[in-house]
C-alpha cells in the first residue's frame, strides 16, 4: 500500500491533517463512527471531551487493528463534535496525535447538535487503504 500525501503550495499548511492523500492498495477498510464506550459498551466520562476523545481514538485504533490495518494506512477521518467550539481543537488534536503520531490523514470536523445518546460529545469514523 502506498500513500502519496499532497500539500498544495497554494493552500495553508495544517499541523494535524493533509489536504490530499492519493492511496494505492488492494483493500479498503471502512471503520464506523467510534464513540467513547468501554469494552462493556458503557459510556466513558459523560460530557467530558478530553476523556472521551482519548477513548474514541483508542477505540478507533482497536477497530483498525481488528481489520488488519494500521493508523498510518488511514486516508480519511470524520470527526463529529457536539456543540463544537474552536477551543476544542487542541483537545481533539492531542487525542488524535496519540493514535496517528506524525501521520496526518485527511479529515472533516463537523459540529453537531447531538450524537446517538446523551452524554456523548465526540465520534470519529475512518477509511484506510491496505494491501
Amino acid at each position: 500500500m502506498a500513500l502519496e500525501i499532497i500539500q498544495p503550495e497554494d493552500l495553508d499548511r495544517p499541523k494535524t491533517y493533509s489536504h490530499v492523500i492519493v492511496a494505492t492498495g488492494t483493500r479498503m477498510v471502512f471503520i464506523a463512527g467510534q464513540m467513547s464506550d468501554d469494552l462493556d459498551g458503557n459510556l466513558v466520562a459523560p460530557d467530558d471531551l478530553p476523556a472521551q476523545a482519548g477513548q474514541v481514538f483508542t477505540n478507533l485504533g482497536r477497530a483498525l487493528a481488528a481489520a488488519g490495518a494500521r493508523p498510518d494506512q488511514v486516508t480519511k477521518i470524520g470527526i463529529y463534535v457536539v456543540d463544537h467550539r474552536r477551543e476544542y481543537l487542541p483537545i481533539i488534536e492531542e487525542a488524535r496525535v496519540a493514535l496517528f503520531g506524525d501521520h496526518r490523514p485527511t479529515d472533516t470536523l463537523i459540529g453537531v447538535e447531538r450524537l446517538a445518546a446523551p452524554g456523548y460529545v465526540i465520534e470519529v469514523d475512518a477509511i484506510a487503504v491496505v494491501d
